[in-house]
């Protein structure tokens, strides 16, 4: 089993670079986690969370700068950081001609684990999942729910000090999605496990994560908790939804009523100090434009809201951003 260790930190990296030819996949990273957090990493599809976490887990190396996971250097003791590592994949990676628990014999061995640890653990997994009547059925026979379970309960078999969790609930109905969000709260009361979620779910995020990180173009771009993240925007935000975003977009930009306008789809957001009284200033805009508006909205920022604000674009954005998002996006990260 690998080293006691004495670190500071769950993870920790400086300066982590990882690149393919040209592309930047992560850029000069510098990020710490403390053991017993739950870390939530934000971003839309090719932001770089899932190059991060390959490096973390020793499956890439990175082309510059350090991490040390658990105390462990990925690249001096990769096989320590893999003993002190758990894994749940966002794709399904486990045998169907094998049972549930076969699945978990078979990942005990690979980890050398004796015999007498293995039985028991694999009790207390399975119990920990819900699987106990179905552990020695067929996986071919579980449903998607059940088999994302089996694969918390394998990457929990060997006690890992360091749990990922790539997108654990992607896909499921919102029953078993409620199960899985139970088991990780289950987790992170004890203390003794620190887990890494990516996720879409900014409710999951929300709920489970102690902090939370978005990450864009291979940088992090903030990271704080969810509460003080939302505080953090100020005010309110006022939502529009018209088939003429960028028009009134680019109008409101030059009255300069607000300092934030992000674009999604046919939707505007506006986080403003004072929502109410410029609310029906909007409107009289919009009316003298010709520009019609479907609806209006005004809430207090939602975890959303900072993705938003801090990416310009929805998490699950697959569209190319026209050339007045870029404009707006570069303007405020100017600012």
């Amino acid at each position: 089993m690998a080293n006691v260790s004495s670190a500071r930190f769950a993870i920790e990296t400086r300066e982590l670079t990882k690149k393919y030819g040209d592309l930047i996949a992560v850029d000069r990273l510098n990020l710490t986690i403390e053991y017993g957090e739950v870390f939530g990493l934000l971003g839309p599809n090719g932001a770089g969370k899932t190059t991060l976490i390959s490096m973390l887990c020793t499956i890439i190396n990175p082309t510059s700068g350090r991490a040390m996971v658990n105390g462990f250097d990925i690249l001096k003791q990769p096989a320590d950081v893999r003993r002190s590592i758990g894994i749940v994949f966002q794709d399904p990676s486990i045998d169907d001609r094998l049972t549930g628990r076969e699945n978990l014999k078979l990942h005990a061995c690979l980890y050398d684990m004796p015999p007498p640890v293995t039985k028991r653990r694999i009790s207390e997994v399975v119990s920990l999942v819900g699987l106990e009547s179905r552990a020695d059925d067929l996986m071919k026979t579980y449903s998607g729910g059940m088999r994302r379970r089996l694969e918390l309960a394998r990457g929990l078999l060997h006690s890992p000090k360091v749990l990922f969790l790539d997108e654990p609930t992607l896909g499921l109905d919102p029953q078993t999605r409620e199960h899985i969000w139970t088991y990780i709260e289950s987790l992170a009361r004890t203390g003794d496990i620190t887990i890494i979620l990516t996720t879409h779910y900014m409710e999951e995020a929300e709920r489970l994560c102690h902090r939370v990180a978005i990450i864009d173009y291979g940088k992090i771009k903030v990271a704080d908790t969810p509460a003080n993240l939302k505080a953090a925007l100020r005010g309110e935000v006022i939502t529009i939804t018209t088939a003429q975003p960028e028009k009134l977009a680019a109008r409101l930009a030059e009255a300069k009523l607000c300092p934030h306008i992000d674009i999604s789809q046919d939707t505007l957001r506006l986080t403003v100090a004072n929502a109410e009284k410029l609310v029906p200033k909007l409107i009289e805009i919009a009316s003298e434009m010709e520009v019609e508006v479907s609806s209006v909205s005004v809430h207090r920022p939602t975890l959303n809201d900072v993705f938003l604000h801090y990416t310009g674009r929805e998490i699950r954005a697959e569209d190319a951003e026209s050339p007045f998002k870029r404009f707006l996006i570069r303007g405020r990260r100017a600012r």
